[in-house]
Formats: structure tokens, sequence, C-alpha cells
């Protein structure tokens, strides 16, 4: 089973490419971010052309996020991230799909910080944590996938000291992070390439991508169950180098199948 996620940075805009690595990588199950269209603009039927259900929760102009399925249906178990019923922001869809709980976010990016966008970032990591944990203990095969909007340590972002004030790379969401992946989840890139830097985000300025001058922010972090099943993961770089790209690339794990009783 193949497992990927990918920030489309707006679903419609770039839906022809998104048909296009659909096409080329066939992943079962895939979480997208920042699909930026109400839930009356998301392309279902187009997508279920190229073979997927999907479920989503959209949101005009910002934000949204969609989980599809290649042969298993999706059902929905939660469209928003539980802890605060006052946050209406399209960040957090979960479902099941052939098993296997999938948890797709789109973690706050938090800039400027400090200020209120720094502080709703990390009180909705700690929101995630809460749930991370409740899921955990449920004892159930679970992904969460997503932007996270964390480069976790220097190996996940070019030398520089341009980012040193960013949220992304901020001490306490580098933390916030690390304390989610101690609960006991499985960083899926981290674990199979300890060493790259694995890069899934080049920011569209300063000809960052041409000078691979990335940061990895996309994660997915497996349960213990899923940890044991895993045998690949990686990042279709090559799919931020097409004309009209998001400034995403979409990364993915290989699973092996479930062992029958």
């Amino acid at each position: 089973m193949k497992i990927a996620s990918f920030n489309i940075n707006n679903i419609n805009r770039r839906l022809p490419n998104l048909l296009h690595w659909l096409k080329a990588a066939r992943p079962d199950i895939v979480c997208l971010q920042e699909l930026k269209a109400a839930d009356a603009e998301f392309p279902a039927a187009a997508l279920a052309k190229a073979g997927y259900q999907a479920v989503w929760r959209g949101q005009q102009t910002w934000n949204g996020v969609a989980i599809l399925s290649r042969g298993a249906e999706p059902i929905v178990t939660r469209t928003a991230l539980p802890g605060d019923p006052a946050d209406t922001q399209s960040r957090y869809i979960e479902a099941a799909v052939d098993g296997i709980l999938v948890g797709c976010l789109y973690l706050p990016n938090g800039n400027p910080q400090p200020g209120p966008k720094f502080d709703y970032k990390l009180a909705w990591f700690k929101r995630l944590a809460t749930h991370a944990k409740t899921l955990l203990r449920a004892g159930v095969p679970v992904v969460l996938a997503g932007d996270y909007n964390v480069a976790p340590t220097a190996l996940d972002i070019y030398p520089t000291k341009s980012w040193d004030n960013d949220a992304l790379v901020h001490p306490a969401s580098r933390a916030a992070y690390a304390k989610l992946v101690k609960q006991g989840w499985t960083d899926a890139i981290r674990t199979l390439h300890p060493g790259e830097p694995m890069f899934t985000f080049w920011h569209y300025m300063r000809n960052r991508w041409p000078r691979d001058a990335g940061l990895r922010l996309d994660h997915l972090l497996l349960s213990p169950s899923l940890a044991e099943r895993l045998v690949d993961a990686g990042v279709d770089r090559a799919v931020r180098g097409r004309p009209n790209a998001s400034d995403h690339a979409p990364v993915w794990v290989e699973l092996r199948a479930k062992k029958r009783r």
C-alpha cells in the first residue's frame, strides 16, 4: 500500500499536475492540503474519472484538506481537530480507509512570530498532540500525514540564516513536533533516510527550487502497527519542477500488506 501527502497549493489551479502525478505514481491513499477551494469547487468528478474517491473539507481562498482513495471508499470519522469548537479553519480531516485510520492535517504556518498567529500554531499543535495520544491508546493503525509547517531539525533546511526568525524553525515549533513524535510515532521519511535532507518545500522566491534551497515540512507519522509494515519512503521531487507546480512535492510511504491471521 502506498500512502502519500501533497500540499497542492490550490487544487483547481494545479489539477493537471495532480492528475499527471496520480497517474504516474498511483498512490492508494493521498492526503491533500491547501485546497484553496470551497466545498462546491472541489474537482470530485475529475478525480473520480482518474479512479479516486474523495472526502474533503474545503475553505474559500485559504486552507482546505482532502483524502483521496483508489479502490477503497474513505469513511469520514472527523472533519475537524477536536479541542476548540470555535476554530473554523479547515485544517483537519480524518477517515477510515482499507483498515487504516488516516488523519490529514495542515498545521498553521505561525508567521509572523511572536504574535497571535504563532500562538494559534502552538495551540493547534497541542490539540493535535492530545488527539494523537488518544489515537495511539486506541491501538488502531493510524497515519498522520500532511504539512506540519515545521522543519524539525537543522538537517531539514538548507544551510542558511535567513529563516532563523521564522516560525517554521522556531525552537518552540521544533519542540512541539519532537514531543508529538516521542508519543510513539514513527517519522517515516527520517527513519528510512536518517542522513539526507529529503526536502519537500521550495519557496517560489529567490530561485530556491533551482538552488535546491528547500525545507522538509511535510511528514507522515505512523503508529506502531503501521511502522512495522514500513518498507519504503520518499519524495517525488520532480513534481516540483513541472510548469505551474505547487511549491511542495509529494511525500510518500509504502507499507507491506497486513499479515492475515
